[in-house]
């Protein structure tokens, strides 16, 4: 049975074949019009050329029976040598992989142009809800996954992704580890996922990782790995269903303020630089009610402690993490003042 690279190699044979009969035929041409008709070298090529390209131009000069006779042979076989070639020509461009390789360049381009992206490790469950929720905000994103099937759906669903081992360094580099904002480790299983988050953790040592872990033990290992959170979805899932039985207006609430669809009502995080105006102020000083029209549910100290319904006393340092509910517009706003 013939192998890919040997029937391509017969294709480059044929091609070569095929390119070497046309330049024959117009060859022939040139120097039968050179012959019966004594014309000059260049006449004669250029009428060898418009004949078998049929371009369609008139005679370079007035013609005797013997040259029409040429010109119709010229005709019958240069068109069919023209027209050979120029197909072998197009099915050796494309299964060649042309295109193939103008996508991996631009992917290239992609990966080596994109920054303050989060990298998802991973396009199943997890992985993909987590890149859906990234194009509805407009977060840029990079995905890594082995499986085949499941990098065509992350492409087909319009992802960033590149197909290989999320645990190796080089595939990090690449997918430019270095410029990015955060590391989502949702592969398979626990273990891969174990060997992700240390390898990450090893490159960028300030990089906020999350885990994805589905027993107690692995989320004790990805701690150690150097996860800043690690998540169980099952876990997560219980709770949830669990504070729907019980208060099932609060889920509500929390959905409504986090969802992405919402256009009314958001919940965001707003990070307080060194040169904003904020910082140092107490809340009842920044004014953020009245002047931006959102409600500071809680603050995230640099140390991660959590301050829930802080008092209007409250200082805002530098570095806080402000956890706001308002509109989305209100939170732009205030998230400008916040950077300075």
């Amino acid at each position: 049975m013939p192998t890919a690279q040997g029937d391509r190699w017969y294709r480059i044979q044929s091609l070569g074949l095929a390119v070497a009969l046309l330049v024959l035929v117009t060859l022939a041409g040139t120097a039968g019009y050179m012959v019966i008709e004594g014309w000059s070298a260049w006449d004669a090529f250029y009428m060898s050329v418009i004949t078998i390209t049929t371009v369609g131009y008139k005679e370079v000069h007035e013609m005797s029976r013997a040259g029409q006779v040429l010109t119709v042979v010229l005709l019958t076989a240069g068109v069919g040598a023209a027209l050979y070639t120029f197909t072998l020509l197009a099915t050796l461009v494309v299964e060649g992989g042309l295109p193939s390789r103008l996508q991996q360049r631009r992917l290239q381009h992609m990966l080596e142009t994109i920054k303050d992206h989060f990298i998802i490790c991973g396009y199943g469950r997890i992985g993909s809800t987590v890149a859906q929720q990234f194009q509805r905000q407009h977060v840029p994103y990079v995905v890594i996954e082995r499986d085949p099937e499941r990098l065509h759906a992350a492409i087909e669903d319009g992802s960033l992704a590149v197909e290989a081992d999320a645990s190796r360094e080089e595939v990090l580099k690449r997918v430019g580890i270095d410029r990015a904002r955060g590391f989502i480790a949702a592969v398979g299983t626990d273990a891969e996922n174990v060997y992700a988050v240390l390898t990450a953790r090893v490159m960028r040592p300030d990089l906020f990782i999350i885990g994805r872990a589905e027993t107690e033990d692995a989320t004790l290992k990805l701690k150690r790995a150097g996860a800043d959170r690690v998540i169980s979805p099952y876990q997560i899932g219980a709770v949830t269903i669990a504070q729907m039985a019980l208060r099932p207006a609060v889920v509500d609430f929390v959905a409504l303020a986090t969802g992405t669809d919402n256009l009314d009502l958001a919940m965001e995080q707003i990070t307080v630089a060194a040169a904003s105006k904020l910082a140092n102020q107490t809340i009842l000083e920044a004014n953020l009610r009245q002047r931006f029209g959102v409600i500071v549910v809680g603050i995230q100290r640099h140390d991660r402690r959590m301050e829930f319904n802080p008092e209007p006393d409250t200082r805002i340092l530098a570095g806080d993490k402000l956890v706001v509910l308002g509109r989305p517009g209100s939170l732009k706003k205030l998230e400008v003042e916040a950077t300075g």
